[in-house]
């Protein structure tokens, strides 16, 4: 707890220079001010408002999705939980009024627990949401929930996937992006070693460490150097008073986010660089770019250190997966099970997080499932980020994984169409 807690004094520390810092920038942003048009004024406030954004917490972002453009109409789009469990959320996001002329599909973007918050996806959500009903797996920071409401581990993670596609009922469709590719995987597998009839009707993995032996990044690499016994020591702390998870041991948001920061550093310098000039010049639409960016970068959120220490055991160590050793409370998790569910994977060219090889080798796991149940789309250009948000998403990626989702579910219904009248003669033989 004392690293913990010596964080929390540090940035209460800053209080006050921040108070000092906010008031300079809005000193000599003041239009009454007449420094605040010389190249002077407008540096002096960059250089407070560049301290202040270093040095603040970043609160979890909003959603902000007011309304989208479906049907030929603007349609206001309200935020529902539908489902709730001490560490997630599930939202709706409800199109209101809005009567589309044939059934929309029903999406579950599991979002990632792996630092930052599900706002990440926005631009996901904004994408599927004029032709589907979309759904996300909104992540509560473990700090936030008492020590009273139980731990939280993988094969809960696993628990709450399938109760979740339980809720939203059949001809659900689920895309998993990044870290649940492989909990994902796993629960759509007990679903169908159990013959759940509400299995969903296609899985989607996007830039998923299904099998990190395959072209290891650094993020692979520093797991399997490191070894577990490296993690549980040096990693997880406990959440000081006064969080309501006081006393609930965690890996911290604030590690995550410099273990991310650290892997493209020269980047990171040079986008605050950038912003800053840009603040100084007066281009206030690049420097907002680069705030919204950052606003939602700079957001995280703790891990359970169970969920944590077994992801990283499981998936980055052992690869228990892809090994066929993975085990779901006891029981061993076979992919080969998976017969009904049609299956897409997504990856990236320039991913340096997920390596390319590691979601398409979830193709190889799923000996269970024919060919016509099988795609696999590789984007030229795009790194980890621009797997799931950006412009070749909205135009290239998305309108592939939308078309996969189509074709699909119409299979399924002409299959359960098909079904129907040898299920009557049965019974009336």
């Amino acid at each position: 707890m004392a690293f913990y807690q010596m964080y929390e004094w540090n940035h209460a520390a800053m209080s006050p220079y921040r108070a000092v810092a906010d008031a300079t920038r809005l000193m000599f942003k003041n239009p009454i001010n007449p420094f605040a048009h010389t190249w002077v004024g407008r540096a002096m406030a960059a250089s407070a408002e560049m301290f202040e954004r270093t040095t603040r917490r970043y609160l979890k972002p909003e959603f902000g999705i007011a309304s989208v453009f479906a049907g030929g109409q603007r349609v206001d789009v309200h935020e529902h939980i539908v489902w709730k469990r001490p560490f997630c959320n599930l939202i709706h996001f409800e199109k209101m009024g809005f009567a589309p002329r044939h059934s929309q599909q029903k999406v579950l973007l599991v979002a990632p627990m792996s630092g930052h918050y599900a706002t990440l996806l926005r631009g996901t959500v904004e994408a599927f949401l004029p032709n589907h009903e979309v759904y996300i797996t909104d992540w509560e920071d473990a700090r936030m929930v008492p020590l009273a409401a139980g731990r939280f581990d993988l094969d809960d993670y696993v628990d709450y996937v399938i109760s979740m596609l339980h809720h939203l009922g059949e001809g659900t469709h689920v895309i998993a992006v990044c870290q649940p590719s492989v909990p994902v995987m796993t629960a759509i597998s007990v679903m169908e070693a159990r013959k759940d009839p509400l299995v969903p009707t296609t899985m989607t993995l996007m830039g998923g460490p299904i099998d990190t032996r395959i072209a290891p990044t650094d993020v692979n690499k520093l797991a399997e150097d490191k070894g577990i016994d490296w993690f549980r020591s040096n990693v997880i702390m406990t959440v000081p008073f006064p969080y309501p998870g006081f006393m609930r041991t965690v890996y911290p948001g604030f590690l995550q986010l410099g273990g991310f920061m650290s892997m493209n550093l020269d980047r990171h310098v040079n986008a605050h660089r950038e912003m800053f000039e840009n603040m100084v010049k007066g281009d206030g639409d690049s420097a907002t770019k680069h705030k919204d960016f950052y606003d939602e970068y700079m957001a995280v959120m703790d891990l359970t250190s169970e969920f944590y220490l077994q992801t990283v055991d499981a998936v980055f160590i052992r690869h228990a997966l892809p090994k066929g050793e993975m085990m779901h409370r006891n029981t061993l998790v076979d992919p080969g099970k998976i017969t009904r569910v049609a299956l897409m994977t997504v990856e990236g060219e320039n991913d340096d997080i997920t390596g390319g090889g590691q979601t398409e080798a979830a193709h190889r796991l799923c000996t269970g499932l024919s060919k016509d149940l099988r795609a696999h789309y590789m984007q030229p250009g795009v790194g980890h980020y621009g797997v799931f948000n950006g412009s070749r998403f909205r135009s290239e990626i998305q309108p592939r994984i939308a078309d996969f989702i189509s074709t699909h579910a119409q299979r399924r219904a002409k299959a359960a169409a098909a079904s129907k009248p040898v299920a009557r003669l049965a019974r009336t033989g």
